[in-house]
């Protein structure tokens, strides 16, 4: 003999016999919120990439397309002089956004100003110790 388990819910009809029917699909949870600096490493990174393979001239044509002053897209491609653990890091947020990894854009902003790799991840580091307590 076989076992057959299946999941089935009653309701009572207007004349007050039992129906019986199939559950109603459960709702899928909301999808994971991306940070907004994961956002705009995303961003940094596929800009820099339009630019070196030639799909776009110039950090100028950019801010016209996207409504953007020059000095705003700058500040996005900046975001590349991260480190590239650093850029992985900030992307990795997109998987686990919470309120102890956010990370400012400000911060971020200033690490990539600076020249020395080493630096930025002694900065960043720093930084997420201090976010995370």
């Amino acid at each position: 003999m076989s076992h057959l388990k299946v999941k089935f819910e009653t309701a009572a009809s207007k004349h007050g016999q039992q129906r019986i029917r199939s559950p109603k699909p459960s709702k899928p949870g909301p999808p994971p919120q991306t940070t907004h600096v994961s956002r705009l490493m995303a961003l940094a990174i596929r800009l820099e990439h339009l630019i070196e393979t030639g799909q776009i001239a110039n950090q100028a044509e950019i801010a016209r397309a996207a409504g953007l002053t020059r000095a705003r897209v700058t500040q996005i491609l900046n975001l590349a002089n991260l480190a590239p653990d650093i850029q992985q890091a900030v992307l990795e947020l997109a998987d686990h956004p919470s309120e102890s990894t956010r990370l400012k854009e400000a911060d971020l902003r200033h690490y990539s100003q600076i020249h020395s790799w080493s630096k930025q991840r002694r900065l960043f580091q720093k930084l997420l110790g201090r976010k995370q307590k």
